[in-house]
């Protein structure tokens, strides 16, 4: 007999019930057990490791194609930061080149409706999407698995996806999550993890058209997304079509300027950094003068049009106490917050540190690398929280005069992204905007209709895109038919 015990529970397992010499407490987690025997009345358990042995899901990872790859081209390399609320960031951190894709792609073959699970890191590992046409061409990295579902499979992939989502699975995927080196990974024990799918054929139907549905709206929704900071740009009309970057969206690297000269006097703080007066944006502004009104974020602040704060932070003992997120600045994707966030807090410690969080807030993210500059819009939902300081708050005073969703759509903008990197700079060990998003000018639309299209349609995408994230929880519970009981066991 051998007597397991981790800080909260001890329990007993004997010798022979001990697998490849795994001590480990939460390997044996005592509640999946219990739970997988109340599952069994409602739900067929089938094990991952058996529908890939039997090849009714094919399973094969990515690869490494090295740092250098990163930023030669717009064709997405997926990483597992990159992977969300059951779908890709619509701007994936690295881009690749045509001549890296077709070095990698016909190996990789990733098509519309594979799934991609993170198998390695921490927070992230048990992260699922679904590829949709919109997200192809792509690659993925290695420490991401792809499943690919037969036809004949007894799980589709709609009831994969939301089966991996269930409570039931994401405990099995913690209890089985291991430290390699210095990173943690699940390795070949997803091999291990069982499935809960509904035993009732209608109620199984039901899931799979929900989630088919749902994924097929979000997807929609997230192509609208993308393409509103274009019309705000007259780079397009039509919301629904999709755009494809052609040679001319980029400058050729043969014609940039990679040096130029600049008046001692029209240096800013003594800044020596090229990219900070890059001629190149200087001109793509004076381009929008036409269209746009050019108005510095500063400007907003100083008329009281707009008012700023930044975060907090908790501490690492705060996390995993409680369920009230505490968001990062990778809880933030696709203009929204992660349905969930990394880390939750205690009820107690957000009452010592509450702050001023209101539906209709923006937070852009002002600290880290390939994230500098990512924002997103609160929901009614969305506002029992706390945030990290690594992100700026903005909040909308006068409405009349700037609509938030309107600022979500021009925060966007392939120009402001532009001015947020051409900003950020390294302070100390992490990269930063500083006070210098202030700095970034909005082109904010003369025509009034426009502004006003813009406004409602970034709105309607939102509170949407919003609900659908919000139901994708739901039907994963659902899946197992015991809410209360669920929320209860996951405290």
């Amino acid at each position: 007999m051998v007597i397991i015990s981790n800080p909260n529970q001890a329990f007993a397992r004997k010798a022979s019930e001990i697998r490849a010499g795994i001590f480990l407490p939460r390997y044996y987690d005592p509640i999946i057990g219990q739970r997988q025997k109340e599952l069994a009345a409602e739900c067929e358990l089938f094990r991952l490791g058996d529908l890939i042995e039997q090849k009714q899901i094919a399973a094969s990872t990515g690869d490494e194609i090295g740092k250098m790859a990163y930023g030669t081209g717009r064709i997405p390399f997926i990483r597992t930061s990159d992977v969300t609320n059951w779908e890709i960031k619509s701007d994936a951190k690295h881009g690749v080149s045509q001549t890296i894709f077709e070095e990698y792609g016909a190996a990789q073959d990733v098509q519309a409706g594979d799934l991609l699970f993170v198998r390695d890191g921490t927070y992230l590992i048990g992260q699922i999407c679904m590829v949709t046409a919109d997200d192809l061409p792509c690659l993925y990295q290695s420490h991401l698995l792809k499943f690919r579902v037969a036809d004949t499979s007894p799980v589709s992939k709609w009831l994969l996806l939301a089966a991996m989502s269930t409570p039931f699975v994401k405990r099995q995927i913690r209890s089985k999550q291991f430290t390699a080196d210095i990173i943690d990974t699940i390795g070949h024990r997803h091999l291990e993890l069982l499935l809960p799918v509904p035993k009732n054929r209608q109620t199984a139907k039901k899931i799979e058209e929900e989630v088919k549905d749902l994924i097929a709206e979000r997807s929609k929704m997230r192509r609208r997304l993308v393409n509103l900071p274009l019309l705000a740009e007259g780079k397009l009309s039509d919301l629904n079509e999709r755009h494809e970057y052609a040679e001319e969206d980029e400058i050729p690297e043969t014609k940039r300027q990679i040096a130029f000269s600049l008046p001692f006097k029209q240096l800013k703080e003594s800044n020596f950094i090229p990219k900070y007066h890059s001629p190149e944006i200087a001109k793509s502004l004076s381009e929008l003068g036409d269209t746009c009104e050019l108005t510095p974020l500063s400007s907003l602040v100083e008329r009281k049009i707009l008012s700023w704060s930044t975060g907090i932070e908790v501490g690492k003992m705060a996390y995993g106490t409680g369920k009230i997120s505490f968001v990062r600045t990778s809880d933030i994707s696709n203009w929204e917050l992660k349905g969930d966030p990394k880390q939750g807090v205690s009820e107690a410690i957000y009452e010592d540190n509450k702050q001023d969080v209101q539906a209709h807030d923006i937070f852009v993210v002002r600290d880290g690398t390939y994230l500098v500059g990512t924002s997103a819009i609160l929901t009614e939902h969305d506002t029992k929280i706390l945030y990290c300081g690594g992100m700026y708050k903005l909040r909308v005073r006068q409405s009349e005069k700037l609509d938030p969703f309107l600022l979500l759509a021009l925060l966007n903008t392939p120009i402001v992204r532009r001015q947020m990197r051409s900003k950020q700079f390294t302070r100390d060990i992490i990269d930063t905007l500083g006070k210098r998003l202030f700095e970034v000018v909005l082109p904010l639309p003369k025509d009034a209709k426009l502004r006003k299209r813009i406004a409602e349609e970034t709105r309607n995408v939102i509170e949407t895109r919003a609900t659908l994230r919000d139901r994708a929880k739901a039907i994963a519970l659902e899946i197992e038919g015991k809410v209360a009981l669920l929320e209860t066991e996951e405290e």
